[in-house]
């Protein structure tokens, strides 16, 4: 939470911008042959002059990355609280989220592709909400049982609910490990988004305009559309930590003043 007061943004900054120079200088230097990857300012050119092209895309791909994080993150917290809750449901969920989170993206985009229809949003959401889902899952559930056994024992004493325990005690020790796991795959979410687009979906997404132009050779176009991703992906971070700041505040003068 410190990158969003003074001038903590200021050394990251500097260092992109140097090394986007750096960048710059080296290619306009060398002016390498057939080389796949284009000067800074040929990108920002090539994201000029298809800006509309690339707004509409990022329309759609980030409609897939939003709805599916969201469902990713909706699902994942509210299994840590249910396998915290109940054992069995703890030795179903938790073996099954690992195997999940075990098989590549790549051999689950085709196969969803097929079930729910290769030009269907919904299977690119289902893949990222599968990715999105495990972290937030384990890390969630995580925050909720590493807590100090006494102040358990001192709300078991006072008579204090389940709930109870749950709401003052199990999570707020979470809410650190949530934010953490929120600002993971806020990144996740970008990258699970586009790669299924390789395999399917609609046309007008980041993803198709990214091979469609590697395959013509324009590769600045192409690296527009990843630098639009990009922009949703250090966006949706930056959320995740307004999100943070405000939601520990206000949880936390909630649970002092209950």
């Amino acid at each position: 939470m410190k990158f969003l007061r003074g001038g903590a943004w200021l050394p990251p900054t500097v260092f992109g911008a140097g090394a986007l120079g750096l960048w710059e200088l080296v290619l306009w230097l060398t002016d390498p042959e057939g080389f796949v990857l284009p000067r800074p300012s040929e990108i920002a050119i090539a994201l000029g002059e298809n800006v509309s092209e690339v707004w509409m895309a990022s329309r759609v791909t980030g409609f897939i990355i939003l709805s599916g994080l969201a469902g990713g993150v909706v699902l994942g917290a509210v299994a840590a609280l249910v396998v915290i809750r109940f054992r069995t449901a703890n030795e179903t969920l938790t073996p099954l989220a690992v195997a999940i989170n075990a098989i590549p993206i790549i051999a689950l985009a085709p196969l969803f592709n097929n079930w729910l229809g290769i030009t269907s949003p919904r299977s690119n959401q289902a893949v990222v909400v599968l990715l999105v889902f495990f972290p937030v899952f384990i890390n969630t559930a995580r925050g909720l049982s590493e807590v100090d056994d006494e102040q358990i024992e001192l709300m078991q004493s006072y008579a204090a609910s389940d709930w109870r325990i749950m709401r003052t005690v199990r999570i707020p020790n979470a809410l650190p490990f949530f934010f953490t796991a929120l600002r993971l795959v806020a990144s996740l979410a970008v990258i699970a988004a586009i790669v299924v687009e390789y395999f399917g979906g609609r046309q007008d997404t980041l993803g198709n305009i990214i091979t469609q132009n590697a395959q013509f050779t324009r590769y600045d176009v192409a690296w527009a559309a990843v630098v639009a991703g990009s922009i949703i992906g250090i966006a949706l971070y930056f959320a995740a930590l307004i999100v943070e700041r405000l939601a520990t505040g206000r949880y936390a003068r909630a649970t002092a003043e209950a």
